[in-house]
């Protein structure tokens, strides 16, 4: 199992619509850092299965860390889903859930700017988390698109009415409802977000939401840089089930094989490195506590800095130009290319 999985006790079950609810979580007092978490991060549950034992889903917390007493995650019945249809139909309160600590980057990192938050469906589950946060600890100013299928399958209702009738000069939300307009398209979400251009942009909801809403901004010439997009994604390992790496040093020739010293949890490491073995795997391998979740350099869990050598990325889909040039990686994608390295867990 995980070392950064833990058991937690569900407060309670709420409905929010009629095929979403919200998980709220207990936090026992020891655990109180562990998850600790940031707006717009998510967590990743294990849901029992009679066939592979187990499968993990990520579901994005709801909840905000500025005025919310429990971390909670919303979870929408997808059709034909095992978690999601599990997870609605199967818990209440006072069940104890397997859970990974937080994970994710879909986090602003400057609050006093201006925000323009678009979401269709549960995506709206992590805009939530930096929209209530924003309005919490920010000064800037909120404008929220977001669509559904109807007005019956709009979460959160009520609690945005609420925000927007308490923060009047601030916030500002629009419900686009396909059963009264169709689908928005690029063009007329390029219209409607116009007055915004000039705010900070994160997206989150389907593919094809997503797409036209990147194609409309694109019409407004809003730089890549301004948009930040929080993707879907099934993962294809269990992070619940730790498996041993393949590659082993035995039997590798010297000059396939890399130093490196690493600094995590107050300890420092020094291992050999098979050129063509992820750090990840070399860390668990040698029973090390490393942080991750996905495994696939989507969540950013395991990054950590390169302080000595140089490595390589198989793939990156989380760390920005700013964080490579800082020497920002990610264990689970690195690859070594020098002889001997220095790679810290001080993120």
């Amino acid at each position: 199992m995980n070392a950064r999985a833990h058991r937690l006790k569900v407060r309670e079950v709420i409905s929010e619509t009629a095929d979403a609810v919200s998980l709220i979580f207990d936090i026992p007092t020891d655990l109180t850092r562990r998850f600790a978490y940031a707006p717009g991060q998510y967590l990743t549950l294990r849901v029992p299965s009679e066939h592979t034992g187990s499968v993990a889903r990520c579901y994005s917390l709801s909840s905000s860390p500025h005025c919310d007493e429990r971390p909670t995650v919303t979870v929408k019945r997808t059709p034909g889903g095992y978690g999601s249809n599990w997870l609605c139909d199967s818990v209440s309160g006072g069940d104890i859930l397997t859970v990974l600590e937080p994970a994710g980057n879909f986090v602003p990192r400057v609050w006093d700017r201006d925000l323009l938050l678009c979401a269709a469906g549960s995506g709206i589950t992590p805009v939530i988390s930096i929209l209530k946060s924003a309005l919490a600890i920010g000064r800037g100013n909120i404008a929220l698109f977001y669509a559904n299928r109807d007005r019956e399958s709009i979460i959160f209702a009520n609690r945005l009415q609420q925000l927007a009738r308490g923060y009047p000069r601030r916030l500002t939300v629009t419900h686009w409802l396909e059963s009264e307009r169709g689908l928005p398209s690029a063009r007329v979400f390029a219209l409607w977000a116009r007055p915004y251009r000039r705010h900070d942009v994160y997206v989150c909801g389907p593919a094809g939401f997503a797409s036209s809403v990147e194609q409309g901004l694109g019409q407004l010439r809003i730089p890549g840089g301004a948009v930040h997009k929080e993707n879907y994604r099934s993962l294809t390992d269990n992070p619940f089930e730790v498996k041993q790496a393949m590659a082993t040093v035995r039997g590798t020739a010297a000059a396939d094989v890399a130093t490196v010293r690493v600094d995590i949890d107050g300890e420092t490491h020094t291992l050999p490195w098979p050129r063509s073995e992820k750090l990840l795997d070399v860390l668990l391998n040698h029973g090390i506590d490393a942080p991750y979740v996905c495994r696939e350099s989507a969540c950013a869990t395991c990054v950590c800095t390169v302080k000595q050598g140089r490595t390589r990325m198989l793939m990156n889909e989380s760390l920005i130009e700013d964080e490579l040039a800082r020497g920002l990686t990610l264990a689970c994608q690195t690859l070594p290319e020098s002889d001997d390295l220095h790679i810290a867990f001080d993120q």
